[in-house]
């Protein structure tokens, strides 16, 4: 009979609009650097039960300390799958082998949600109930398996022999606005800084040169394109990345504020990009 195998490594990664700003975090259990399993073990396969089995503990302690229940996602269960598989193959645990690709961008190629915030438990044991019970034990596990922020997750696992291969993927998921929408949130975010400024409030005005020129953006992967800057020879212009369309930017506040601009136009493009696996939106600003 095998002894109980303790060994799990857990990934926390904020995907922010400032990558810069992304904050990674890793506890890596290492073992001897030798394949655990037999060149002899049976093929890998799938143990959807067991995938289960781990939501609905993962559910049951959360609700425990009353956090919300985790919701089943298709994409992250493909994106946990694969990297399971790959673990499997390999005979050892990690968040990122070589050539394979990153957290956001496994998770980006297998789903659509707008994901601000994602982390990752992997692990090796003998059953669903004590893969759960030793992930729990360990802070960094317990941690992203409690944390009230995430709000979907998909579990990959597996069998391997007696053994299982665990891939725990969470994700924060934002709701899905239109261009349209977005432009409408960030246009009310911008009327109420003017009235808490006791200003009035900016005429709104159409333009689909700025809407254009957002997009380049979005298509190039930068804010200054050159479409940007013959935008900023016309007007005052404030150009950024964000998730969250109802927070101003910082370096908004001044022309925001400035008694002299009575006109305001709003561009916003949403892309999935190198720099923004998960998607952001590119939103440019122009006052008058």
């Amino acid at each position: 009979m095998l002894r109980p195998i303790i060994i799990s490594a857990t990934l926390v990664l904020g995907m922010s609009a400032t990558p810069k700003q992304a904050k990674v975090k890793s506890a890596v259990a290492k073992n001897s650097g030798r394949p655990v399993v037999s060149v002899n073990a049976p093929s890998p396969s799938f143990d959807s039960q067991a995938e289960q089995q781990l939501l609905q503990l993962a559910n049951e302690a959360r609700t425990r300390v009353g956090a919300p229940a985790l919701h089943f996602d298709e994409g992250l269960t493909t994106a946990a799958r694969a990297h399971a598989e790959v673990m499997a193959q390999q005979g050892q645990l990690s968040h990122q082998f070589d050539g394979e690709p990153s957290l956001p961008n496994r998770l980006a190629a297998s789903s659509e949600l707008r994901l601000d915030h994602a982390g990752e438990n992997v692990a090796l044991d003998l059953t669903p109930g004590q893969a759960h019970q030793h992930l729990m034990l360990s802070p960094p596990h317990r941690e992203n398996l409690l944390d009230p922020s995430f709000n979907v997750a998909g579990f990959g696992v597996i069998r391997f022999g007696e053994r299982l291969y665990v891939v725990q993927d969470f994700g924060h998921s934002l709701p899905s606005y239109t261009a349209d929408q977005t432009e409408e949130t960030i246009v009310a975010a911008i009327a109420r800084a003017r009235r808490a400024d006791h200003l009035p409030a900016l005429v709104r005005k159409s333009d689909s040169e700025l809407r254009a020129a957002v997009c380049s953006m979005a298509q190039q992967d930068r804010l200054a394109t050159r479409a940007m800057r013959r935008m900023a020879h016309h007007y005052s212009t404030v150009s950024y990345t964000n998730l969250h369309p109802e927070v101003l930017p910082v370096n908004a506040v001044r022309l925001i504020g400035d008694q002299r601009f009575t006109n305001l136009a709003v561009g916003v493009c949403y892309g999935r990009t190198g720099t923004y696996p998960s998607g952001v939106y590119w939103v440019g600003l122009a006052f008058y």
